[in-house]
Order: structure tokens, then sequence, then C-alpha cells
């Protein structure tokens, strides 16, 4: 049956389904994605088809490879690696930048922010963990002019989801992701910008040691 598109732009509505399939775990790590068979199933040509999966390869979810075409991209300790020593880099600079700017009208979202993301895991909504991780994120770091980082972190977040996902999957660490995004939204609400940052350095660093421990119990 063929999934109707209506909503955004076709390819914007096109990667968009793609993604979560791969991100759910529909389309599996090392599963074969043909042109073909995806714009049959979505009810599109070809063109759009092959111009999301390059755009999903540049996210990480795909490999393009020689022969067999666009394969699911396997969970992978390198990339594990890879996103988590940006993220370590990158997100305290903007965090540090960010938060003395911050009002009381980004205190609500931030506080909403953290509302959805504890309600989505009270309700066993998995497939909104990574985006809402993102979205409380990037809530904190708006106020950086670094429009560059912002866009790179964003998308280090993106690439993060189904990791985000997977180490989510006990209730212990579900526990200390809530509770430690909370620390920071009050740490950032009474001043306290040095241990705010500090924070959220450990926080990445734990959410990647995480990661990797899951991964190897694979």
């Amino acid at each position: 049956m063929s999934v109707k598109l209506k909503h955004k732009t076709l390819s914007g509505a096109l990667i968009d389904e793609i993604r979560q399939a791969i991100l759910s775990g529909r389309y599996a790590a090392g599963t074969q994605l043909r042109q073909d068979a995806l714009a049959e199933a979505y009810g599109v040509s070809r063109i759009p088809v092959r111009e999301v999966l390059f755009q999903l390869e540049a996210e990480g979810l795909v490999k393009i490879l020689p022969q067999k075409g666009a394969v699911v991209s396997e969970l992978s300790r390198a990339e594990i690696d890879d996103v988590f020593a940006l993220r370590i880099l990158l997100e305290p600079r903007l965090l540090l930048a960010s938060a003395p700017l911050l009002d009381q009208a980004d205190f609500a979202v931030l506080d909403e922010r953290q509302a959805d993301y504890v309600q989505a895991i009270a309700r066993g909504e998995v497939h909104a963990y990574g985006r809402l991780n993102a979205d409380l994120h990037m809530a904190m770091y708006h106020r950086a002019d670094m429009p560059r980082s912002q866009q790179i972190v964003a998308s280090l977040l993106q690439t993060s989801d189904r990791y985000t996902r997977l180490q989510l999957s006990s209730d212990a660490a579900m526990e200390k992701a809530m509770a430690e995004h909370a620390a920071l939204i009050r740490l950032l609400r009474e001043g306290e910008i040095e241990q705010a940052v500090a924070l959220l350095r450990d926080h990445i660093t734990t959410v990647r040691e995480d990661l990797l421990k899951v991964l190897a119990g694979r």
C-alpha cells in the first residue's frame, strides 16, 4: 500500500517518512533500500527517492555502496565516538555563550520541553525521544550568536536520534537523563553557568559511555 505524502513539501515529507522508518527499526541496520521499491511504496518517482537517500547518507543513517546501492547503516562505535566527541566540543561552547542571555520566556520554553520529554518517557513514546532531546538541548543554546555551530550541533543531535533511543532503553538511563536535564535547567535559572556547562559536558560523556555499554551487550 502506498503511503500518501501530503504534508510539507514532497521531499520534506518523504525524508521524514524514511528517516522515521530507519530510526524506529522498521528498516533495520543492513537493510537494502531499493529506489524502485521505495518509490512504489511512497507513491513518488525515483528522483526524489534518490535525493532523499543522498541526504540520509549525509546524516549517517544510510550508506551508498557500489553494487548494492543504499543500505541502512549499522550502529557503530566509531560513529558514536565521532558524534559524541564533536558534541562534547561544541555544545558546552554554545551553552556558555547562550546561558547569560536566557530570559524568563526562554526558561518557560525549557520547562515545557522538559515536561514534554518526561511525558513521552512516561508514555513509552520511543519514537519521540530523540526529537524531544534535541529540542531541549537546542532551546538551551538558541541565544548563542553562533549559527554555524548551532547548525552542526542540530545535525549531530539528529544523527544521535537512534542512539538516544538505544541509550534510553533502561529505566535507570531514562531517570538519569530526566534528572540531569532538570538539574541543567535549574543551574541555568540560578545563573550557575560554569556548573551548568560542566554538568552538560558530563551528561554528554555519560550518554556516550552508556551507549558503548549497550552496544557491547548487543
